[in-house]
């Protein structure tokens, strides 16, 4: 029972697949992109998704630059939309910082960080398995 559910677990964090940009919307044009950051900032819902869709295709290139030695791309993938989530939602342009600099800090701050963790836990889970075989021979 412990074996499967940590087989499964493992499976479920990397899972692995590949990203192309072909799968992301083409970035917005710099007027579009002002636009929308105005209304996002006044609390337009729609807006605030419009820029997350649309800057998913930086997540993906953010990603393809850490070294993905364990096949982990959906979990970066999905660490560093995470990523761009927060830094949609924290952005201010009071700086007069582009909002994808904002943006790609905050993609590379949260897949950095929970590359480590996921590393780590990769570990955690082989000892676990290796510990478990043992007790059961």
């Amino acid at each position: 029972m412990l074996l499967s559910l940590l087989s499964l677990f493992k499976q479920m964090l990397f899972f692995t697949g590949s990203y192309s940009n072909n799968v992301f919307p083409d970035p917005l044009s710099k007027e579009e992109e002002e636009h929308h950051i105005k209304l996002m900032l006044a609390g337009n819902k729609d807006s605030r998704n419009k820029l997350i869709e649309h800057n998913l295709r930086l997540v993906a290139h953010i990603v393809k630059k850490f070294d993905n030695a364990s096949n982990d791309n959906d979990d970066l993938i999905s660490i560093g939309t995470i990523g761009l989530i927060k830094g949609i939602d924290t952005y201010k342009n009071s700086h007069k910082t582009k909002i994808t600099t904002y943006c790609a800090r905050c993609i590379e701050n949260a897949t950095f960080t929970s590359k480590n963790f996921l590393i780590e836990l990769m570990h955690y889970l082989n000892e676990l398995e290796l510990n478990y075989n043992f007790l059961t021979r």
